[in-house]
């Protein structure tokens, strides 16, 4: 495909909608331009100026909750003081570490493994895989919006919609993610659920309010690539957005190659660096529809990832499992929650 630079891009010879299409048909990704030893970044994945990254961003630590507290029955203050950390993080920050959560860390550790065997293994294997069609459960592509954003982002994602449907059988997903990914996906709906009743209590809400009206019955699964980039002063990794979700759950590596992701603080404020977890730990994000059904009490946060340099040891590896309502087949309009005495009475929909 072509790697016209930005420059050429501005004049009147430039034909992004072919070039798009160029990559596209490669079906190799990112990580196909890399393997070909590209050395600028095609005009394509270029994003104007003002949306990059400046050398002067500052860096943020999310604050960590230990949910091991909230899981002691007998002790109500525990609890109690566990449901206040989520609420005051949920309204101000809007992004949470949990600690003690019991999604083992093995299987943590070799989800974000299977991840990189996948997006690491030969195009061929994966070229089966490669779709843009909305009804398969399970596809791989780069850039689900490839064709509507822009400016594309420098990562390749695999993706699965894990529930609400019964789940794929294990011969349909590919080789390396095979043994690893429904039993993640479980895990993390149950976490969810333990979640989403620490801040149902947080709103006033039945510990059960927000799992009983849909919010973690369809659980999706985005397992992100982030090669090392020749330029990264001149794209992203994911430009700046916040999830169409009730709540997301990522998974991020830590160490080397560890970091990349930005929150805005504030309302409308500076970007800063979110500090790489710290070991074990799941960073908790508030999504649009728990902005929504909480009447903006909790917080979703502009975030984005910049991309990884080509200095980098190894790609940066991501999960993010979104936590959403049947989207599928559901037709209940969400809107804000009336009040915690009013929403005990029945299903809260939208106004």
């Amino acid at each position: 495909m072509s790697t016209t630079t930005e420059a050429a891009a501005a004049g009147g010879g430039y034909d992004r909608l072919s070039d798009l299409k160029a990559f596209d048909d490669t079906k190799a990704g990112v990580k196909g331009l890399v393997d070909a030893g590209i050395t600028t970044v095609p005009a394509i994945f270029r994003h104007p100026h003002h949306q990059l990254p400046s050398s002067s961003t500052t860096t943020t630590t999310i604050p960590v909750i230990d949910l091991s507290a909230a899981d002691a029955a007998a002790d109500a203050d525990a609890r109690a003081e566990v449901v206040a950390q989520v609420k005051a993080t949920a309204e101000t920050v809007g992004f949470f570490q949990l600690v003690n959560h019991g999604v083992p860390v093995d299987l943590m550790s070799e989800m974000l493994s299977s991840v990189r065997r996948f997006h690491e293994s030969p195009a061929e294997a994966k070229l089966p895989y490669y779709t843009r069609d909305p009804r398969r459960r399970l596809r791989f592509n780069s850039n689900f919006d490839l064709f509507q954003s822009p400016a594309a982002n420098w990562r390749d994602t695999l993706f699965l919609a894990a529930s609400p449907d019964p789940p794929p059988a294990a011969s349909d997903l590919p080789a390396a993610v095979r043994g690893v990914m429904l039993p993640y996906a479980a895990e993390v709906r149950s976490l969810a659920a333990r979640v989403l009743a620490l801040l149902s209590e947080a709103l006033g809400l039945d510990a059960g309010r927000l799992e009983a009206m849909g919010c973690a019955e369809g659980i999706s699964l985005v397992c992100n690539y982030y090669p090392p980039c020749p330029e990264p002063e001149v794209t992203l990794g994911c430009g700046a957005h916040s999830d169409p979700s009730f709540l997301t759950v990522l998974l991020l590596q830590d160490g080397a190659g560890a970091g990349g992701l930005q929150a805005r603080l504030g309302h409308g404020g500076e970007w800063a660096d979110v500090a790489p977890p710290v070991a074990g730990a799941l960073l908790v994000n508030v999504g649009d529809l728990m902005q929504l059904v909480s009447n903006g009490r909790f917080r979703s946060v502009e975030h984005r990832v910049v991309a990884t340099s080509r200095s980098a040891a190894e790609a940066r590896v991501s999960v993010a499992c979104f936590c959403n309502a049947d989207v599928a087949r559901d037709t209940t309009r969400y809107g804000p929650i009336p009040s915690s005495r009013q929403a005990r009475r029945g299903r809260c929909t939208g106004a």
